[in-house]
């Protein structure tokens, strides 16, 4: 299947290893659009702040530089109906889960599946080698040294984990 412009647009800003995954996602489960990807530190910020000290509802639980948002290691995708092409949130719509089945089958962690704070449309990629949220040497790496940094120390890690020597 191939996602919207959008949908492409988005990918485009984040790790290369997750946007093949929702594209493997898209091949699997239909249809779907990435309403999220790569995610500033001031727009994280906003979003902290609703259900807060600004209006609305909570929609995350994580502050500034504790998502993997930041980081261009996660994304946010809905549901859409084909007539007219819309999202649905409606928790209850039977996409949603496949949505998970797909995207935990594909080594992605599911923000459905977040204990303390649900995040339905959530799905990020730290293949079991970063902690479940960012820390510390995560917010330095990048930082210091750029998000490409980062998404090195993912792929030394995975290649450590799967015990290849790094370069």
């Amino acid at each position: 299947m191939v996602l919207d412009a959008i949908s492409e647009t988005r990918l485009a800003l984040i790790y290369p290893g997750l946007a093949d995954k929702i594209h493997r996602m898209a091949d699997i489960v239909a249809p779907f659009r990435v309403t999220q990807g790569l995610r500033t530190w001031q727009e994280q910020a906003v979003l902290y702040a609703q259900g807060r000290t600004a209006p609305g509802t909570k929609v995350t639980d994580a502050a500034p530089g504790h998502s993997w948002h930041g980081f261009g290691l996660a994304v946010d995708l809905v549901p859409m109906d084909q007539e007219p092409p819309q999202p649905d949130w409606t928790i209850s719509h039977p996409v949603w889960q496949r949505l998970i089945s797909a995207g935990t089958s594909l080594g992605l962690v599911a923000g459905a599946q977040f204990r303390t704070f649900p995040d339905w449309p959530h799905f990020q990629y730290t293949a079991g080698v970063f902690p479940v949220s960012p820390d510390d040497e995560m917010r330095y790496i990048l930082m210091d040294k750029g998000i490409a940094a980062v998404w090195q120390e993912l792929e030394k890690r995975i290649a450590q984990n799967a015990g290849v020597p790094s370069a």
